[in-house]
Order: C-alpha cells, then sequence, then structure tokens
C-alpha cells in the first residue's frame, strides 16, 4: 500500500461541484491500493501517517507528527500510483489492486483512521475529483507498506 503524504495549510477534494472532504492543517495523503495488499499493509501505512515527523517543533526540526499535533487528515483513492511506469511511454496499472479490492481496503484505512483520529475527511473512491492544497513547505513524502510475498513466485 502506498501513501504520497502532503503536509498542508488546508485541502479539499470536490466531486461534481459538491466538496466531500476537507482539513485544515495536516497531512493530504493519496492511497495507492497495490495486487495482495491486506489489512496488514493498510494498518501499518496508518501507523506510519499518525506518527511520521514531518511537522516542526519549537526549534524548526520535524519532529512532531500528526498525532503530536492532533492536524486534519485527508485520504484520497488514488489507483494511478501503483503504476508500473519503468517502460514505455504508457503506464501499466497491472501493480494496481483490482477496483473491489481496493475499494474495500481504502474503506477499512478510512475507517482505522477515523477511529484512531480526528479529524479524517475522504476523498470518493472511484469519482472524478478535484483536489485542491496549500502544501506547507513544501513536505512531500513517499511511503509504501509492500504485499506480502507470495510462496509460488
Amino acid at each position: 500500500m502506498i501513501g504520497l503524504l502532503q503536509r498542508v495549510t488546508e485541502a479539499k477534494v470536490v466531486v461534481g461541484g459538491e466538496t466531500v472532504g476537507a482539513i485544515g492543517s495536516g497531512l493530504l495523503v493519496l492511497i495507492g491500493v497495490e495486487r495482495g495488499d491486506t489489512a496488514a499493509q493498510a494498518d501499518r501505512l496508518l501507523e506510519r501517517l499518525l506518527g511520521y515527523r514531518v511537522f516542526a517543533d519549537e526549534a524548526g526540526k520535524m519532529n512532531r507528527s500528526l498525532r503530536d499535533l492532533g492536524g486534519g487528515l485527508l485520504l484520497v483513492p488514488q489507483f494511478t500510483l501503483p503504476a508500473d511506469t519503468r517502460k514505455g511511454s504508457r503506464p501499466s496499472f497491472t501493480p494496481a489492486a483490482p477496483p473491489d479490492e481496493g475499494r474495500r481496503l481504502f474503506t477499512y484505512l478510512a475507517e482505522r483512521a477515523a477511529a484512531l483520529h480526528a479529524p479524517v475527511a475522504t476523498g470518493r473512491f472511484g469519482a472524478d475529483m478535484r483536489v485542491a492544497l496549500v502544501n506547507d513547505g513544501p513536505v512531500t513524502f513517499w511511503l509504501q507498506v509492500p504485499p506480502p510475498q507470495r510462496s509460488d513466485c
């Protein structure tokens, strides 16, 4: 499971002219579900997102986490993140989880996040979304919790 996190001063997701998710200061995280991901990958990614130290302390060092600050968490599903872009001029989406599995794991991640942290907002799985943000820094990190290795490979 992949999380592309961006530290923001504000962010929102609009679908069909309606704001479906918005936060103030915190993290906007684009979520990519990979083929073979399980709830274990979602749990580990969430643990990392809530504890990743990307906010400045009193000395200006990145020593504070979203959990420390109580900032907002906006989770946005993005199936293109797991794309294979190593060759050619067109991405392959073979590494991405099938839509039903991606939806199930994204929903699981969002529900677990809401149970452990507030405020949490989300985009809408499968929708044509408009994502607006004010990147703070800019600070952007790619976090990945790889799916387990298959024993039949």
